[in-house]
C-alpha cells in the first residue's frame, strides 16, 4: 500500500528519468563555463578560450582536470571533518533542487504514465528554501573550519548576504503561490497555461532574479570573495578538488536559478500564443528558456560593476524587502477581490 501511494511510477522508470535529468543539467555546467569565458571575451573585445580542442570547446575539461590533479591540502589547525564536507554541502544543496524542476507534464512512456520531473512534492517551494539553508551551511562551515580570519570574514559575508536576499526572494514567491493557489512547482507551471506569471508578477520576477544573483554570489554581488579585502573569502584555504566543488556549485546555482525562473515566471514548458507542440518538445522548450537566462547572468557580469558591501545590504533590506512585502500585499488583495 505504501508503494501504491508514494511511488506511482515503477522504480526502473524513476531511476531512468533521474539519470537523464541529472545528466542533462550537470552537462549544462561545463557548457555554461565555456559560454561565459567565450562571451566575456567577446564583451571585452578579446579572444576567449581557443586552444584546447576545436574552438576551445575542451577548455572546461582541461580546467576540471587541472583542479582534480592538484594535491589536496588542508591548514594545519583546520577542523578537518567540517573542512572536507563543507564544499560537498554546497553541491548537494544545488543538485537537490534539480529533482524539483518540471520539464513537462505527465506523459505515456513505454506504456507507463511518467512525470517529466524528478519529484512533485506538494510543498515544493518550501523544499527549495530548505535546500537553500543547506547551501548556507556549506559556505559558513567552509570559512569557519579553515581557521583563517579572511575565510571566516568571507563566510560571515556570505551568511549575511544569503539571509538578506533569501527573505526578499521568499516573499517574492509568495505572490506566485497566492496566484497559482499551490506550492507545487508542477501546479504552478500548469496554472501558467493562459498567462505567464512574469506579467502579473513582474515585480516579484525582478526581485527573484536580483536575489538569485546574490544567492549564487555572482557579480555585481560577488562580495564574499572580494580579492582586495578578504582574498578568496570562504574558499581561501581550498584548492584542488575541494575548490572545484565550490566552483561547480556556483555555476550549478546559475543553471538551477535559471531553470527556477523559467518554471515560476515564464511558463515552464508552455509556449506563447497557444502553441501546443508534442510532449517530447516540452523539455527542449524548458532548456532553451533556461539558456536565455544563463546568457543573461553572463551579460550582467560583463556589464555591471561590483557594489560596496554596505550598498549590498542596504539594497536588500531597504529596497527589495519592502517591495516584496508590497507585492505580496497587492497580490493578495487582487486575488481576493477578483475571485
Amino acid at each position: 500500500m505504501f508503494a501504491d501511494v508514494f511511488f506511482v511510477e515503477p522504480w526502473w522508470m524513476q531511476l531512468i528519468k533521474s539519470l537523464v535529468i541529472f545528466l542533462v543539467v550537470f552537462n549544462l555546467v561545463p557548457i555554461t563555463l565555456l559560454a561565459e569565458r567565450k562571451l566575456l571575451g567577446r564583451f571585452q573585445a578579446r579572444y576567449g578560450p581557443n586552444r584546447v580542442g576545436p574552438y576551445g570547446a575542451m577548455q572546461p575539461l582541461a580546467d576540471i582536470g587541472k583542479l582534480l590533479g592538484k594535491q589536496q591540502f588542508a591548514p594545519r589547525h583546520a577542523q578537518h571533518f567540517l573542512y572536507v564536507i563543507a564544499p560537498c554541502l554546497s553541491v548537494i544543496a544545488a543538485a537537490g533542487v534539480i529533482a524539483l524542476i518540471p520539464f513537462g507534464p505527465t506523459v505515456d512512456i513505454f506504456g507507463t504514465e511518467t512525470g517529466l520531473y524528478g519529484i512533485d512534492v506538494s510543498i515544493g517551494i518550501l523544499f527549495l528554501f530548505a535546500l537553500g539553508a543547506v547551501s548556507f551551511y556549506g559556505l559558513m562551515l567552509g570559512g569557519w573550519a579553515s581557521t583563517n580570519k579572511y575565510s571566516f570574514l568571507g563566510a560571515m559575508r556570505a551568511a549575511a548576504q544569503l539571509i538578506s536576499y533569501e527573505a526578499a526572494q521568499g516573499l517574492a514567491l509568495v505572490g506566485v503561490v497566492i496566484t497559482a493557489g499551490s506550492l507545487s512547482l508542477v501546479d504552478i507551471v500548469e496554472a501558467q497555461a493562459g498567462m505567464w506569471y512574469f506579467i502579473p508578477q513582474f515585480v516579484g520576477f525582478i526581485i527573484f532574479l536580483i536575489a538569485g544573483f546574490a544567492e549564487s554570489n555572482r557579480p555585481p554581488f560577488a562580495l564574499p570573495e572580494g580579492e582586495a579585502e578578504i582574498i578568496g573569502g570562504y574558499a581561501t584555504e581550498y584548492g584542488g578538488g575541494r575548490f572545484a566543488n565550490y566552483y561547480m556549485a556556483e555555476y550549478l546555482e546559475v543553471v538551477v536559478i535559471s531553470f527556477l525562473t523559467v518554471t515560476l515566471f515564464f511558463g515552464g514548458w508552455h509556449l506563447p500564443f497557444g502553441i501546443d507542440p508534442p510532449h517530447w518538445v516540452d523539455p527542449i522548450v524548458v532548456i532553451v528558456k533556461a539558456i536565455f537566462f544563463i546568457f543573461f547572468f553572463i551579460w550582467i557580469r560583463a556589464t555591471l560593476p561590483a557594489l560596496r558591501y554596505d550598498q549590498l545590504m542596504s539594497f536588500g533590506w531597504k529596497v527589495l524587502l519592502p517591495l516584496a512585502m508590497l507585492n505580496t500585499l497587492v497580490t493578495a488583495v487582487l486575488v481576493v477581490t477578483l475571485n
